[in-house]
């Protein structure tokens, strides 16, 4: 399984998903999608998910690199919204409660 990648930001803009590095905000890669329309981009442990003009697109979070496309078909071209299953990484730059449990669960696994 693949670790988050804590050192990239995605921005979705003009049908194109860019990752910029976090520290320097140096554009790392940049994948152009159908249209030249908004991009909405999520990203779970694993994939970066983009949805523009009625598709949805997982990308490599390292390379940019389309790994499928679904065109879902027959629902229009609305914005869409994004959620994954997915289990966030201990490794994740997460805030609040989900940092505070995932901290619990560490000291309590080192402590086992």
């Amino acid at each position: 399984m693949a670790r988050r990648n804590a050192s990239l930001v995605y921005v979705g803009i003009r049908g194109r998903v860019v990752a910029l590095s976090r520290a320097t905000g140096e554009e790392v890669w940049r994948t152009p999608l159908k249209g030249a329309g908004f991009v909405q981009v999520t990203r779970d442990e694993d994939y970066v998910f983009a949805t523009t003009r009625g598709e949805i697109h997982c990308l490599s979070p390292a390379t940019g690199q389309v790994i499928w496309t679904n065109a879902l078909k027959g629902l229009g071209f609305d914005l869409a919204t994004v959620a994954s299953d997915a289990p966030l990484s201990l490794g994740a730059d997460v805030s609040g409660p989900v940092a505070l449990k995932q901290r619990q669960q560490a000291a309590a696994a080192a402590s086992a």
